[in-house]
């Protein structure tokens, strides 16, 4: 007996090392439980990596919203000071029209009040002083002082050199308070510009740093889309090798009826779920290699244009409930129980005819056709 114990062992090791060693060079090697874990880790590392960039991205995204919001608001306060400033320019245009015009009432008036008072003392001989004195005429407010000594002038003339006096004042008023409106208006401008350039170039600033981050986020995607494939390349891998070593099964190959299904919504879902026949039902997946019982008729549904959650829970409410007679090509059939707890409803397969359906059986299985006749049976919608 020892004897064919160890004759056992032997021929059970040799058929271990034929397994394991009696591949071709160059196979590839089934991976391993272990594999399929570290690349999940990896999926894991790269989801929380996203995250972070997404709560950066976001928290960019809010600066550089309140910045051009900002920036926005400064814009238009240029703009406005645009405007008022083009009116100050105007006004200081119009009041040097009327400097001018009065510089010319000036000019007029003296002209007038030098003849007048040269009719005055014309055929008189005027001493040099009194010819200096009405010879000084362009000092206005010496000739207005000389003038109050010549009381030959009469009440004409007085009021004359009066309105002569008032047009130079308001001359000198005029000039000045347009040159200091049009100076401020000018100084309001530049300060509202500055702030206004200082303010755009920190939302160019942010705006490029919303790139980078944008590109950042783009790039984990990718590298978080990579490892998703390279976790379903193992799992796929491992259940083929697994499915090798099992007898084969029913359910695999979709009937020849199913190809006269016709076009509708329902259809469409049904054509498309049994195209994925033979993919490994994978945990909280939606494909494109495996898929899980909801999974699977999120995605169907989606390619008919309707949108479901990834959840019994909710796929059992997304529609109207029809009696189990009634059933459609399309319609999602449901096992569990009725209650309050939507999770108590805890599989969903896709209705294709004549009591049949495709659905993601569950963890080691794959999606395949099955007769919907179970115990835990609790009815169907019709997602629309």
């Amino acid at each position: 007996m020892p004897l064919l114990r160890a004759s056992g062992l032997v021929a059970g090791l040799g058929s271990s090392l034929v397994l394991t060693f009696g591949a071709p060079a160059g196979a590839d090697p089934k991976p391993s439980a272990k594999d399929v874990a570290k690349a999940r880790q990896q999926v894991q590392e790269r989801v929380r990596e996203l995250g972070r960039a997404e709560a950066d991205l976001a928290a960019a995204q809010a600066r550089r919203e309140s910045l051009g919001t900002e920036a926005e608001r400064l814009v238009e306060a240029y703009n406005g000071q645009l405007v008022q400033l083009e009116q100050a320019r105007a006004a200081y245009e119009q009041s040097a029209r009327r400097a001018r015009q009065a510089a010319g009432q000036v000019d007029r008036l003296r002209g007038e009040v030098a003849a007048r008072v040269a009719e005055g003392y014309s055929g008189l001989r005027l001493s040099p002083s009194t010819a200096a004195m009405l010879g000084g005429l362009s000092d206005m407010h010496g000739f207005l002082r000389r003038a109050s000594v010549l009381t030959q002038l009469g009440d004409e003339q007085t009021a004359a050199l009066q309105r002569l006096k008032d047009a130079q004042q308001v001359f000198e008023i005029l000039r000045e308070q347009a040159a200091r409106a049009y100076s401020d208006q000018s100084r309001s401008a530049d300060e509202v510009r500055g702030a206004r350039d200082a303010a755009q170039r920190a939302v160019e600033e942010q705006l490029e740093q919303t790139k980078r981050i944008e590109q950042e986020k783009a790039d984990i995607s990718k590298r978080l889309e990579a490892a998703r494939d390279r976790v379903d390349e193992l799992r796929q891998a491992r259940h083929k090798a697994r499915q090798a070593a099992l007898p084969a099964r029913g359910g695999l190959a979709a009937p020849a009826w199913t190809g006269r299904l016709g076009s509708g919504p329902g259809e469409t879902a049904a054509q498309w779920a049994l195209k994925q026949i033979g993919k490994p039902y994978v945990w909280a997946a939606a494909g494109p290699s495996g898929f899980d019982c909801s999974g699977l008729t999120m995605r169907a549904w989606q390619r008919a244009g309707v949108s479901l959650d990834h959840w019994t829970g909710t796929q059992w409410t997304s529609g109207r409930h029809v009696p189990l007679k009634e059933l459609r090509t399309g319609d999602l059939i449901f096992y569990g129980q009725l209650s309050r707890n939507p999770g108590s409803i805890h599989h969903v397969g896709i209705y294709i005819g004549r009591g049949m359906m495709v659905h993601a059986p569950q963890t080691g299985d794959v999606v395949r056709i099955s007769p919907i006749w179970r115990h835990d049976l609790v009815g169907a919608t019709r997602p629309g």
